[in-house]
């Protein structure tokens, strides 16, 4: 496994034990999330934190559990099932990765619909 997949995999684990501090650990200060081939939705540590903050409290049993992982390195692209909650909303998700300098930089995320 590859430093940027094992890093991908790290603030994985955070996000699910939802340990905020872990995650953004895994995450470059100037970070950005976007929607695949869309808009950037979040910028920097402090909006990815608020984020995720909110998520974790609005879903404090929400889990991504693994389906498939492709590591190119600097590029790690999961394939991911979330549950909100056991019994809950879930889909599926491609986050795909861009690793600089031992941290994330940038996720892109396509979406699919309820699984």
């Amino acid at each position: 496994m590859s430093a940027s997949a094992e890093l991908v995999q790290r603030q994985l684990d955070a996000y699910n034990n939802q340990n905020i501090e872990a995650f953004l650990a895994c995450y470059d200060e100037d970070a950005v999330l976007a929607g695949l081939n869309g808009d950037i939705t979040h910028r920097g540590l402090a909006a990815i934190r608020k984020r995720h903050e909110d998520l974790f409290y609005e879903f404090p049993k929400n889990h991504a559990k693994l389906a498939n992982r492709i590591d190119l390195g600097s590029t790690v692209i999961d394939h991911e099932l979330v549950e909100r909650s056991p019994g809950g909303e879930s889909f599926e998700v491609a986050a795909i990765y861009t690793i600089r300098g031992g941290k994330i930089v940038r996720v892109d995320f396509a979406r699919a619909g309820a699984v």
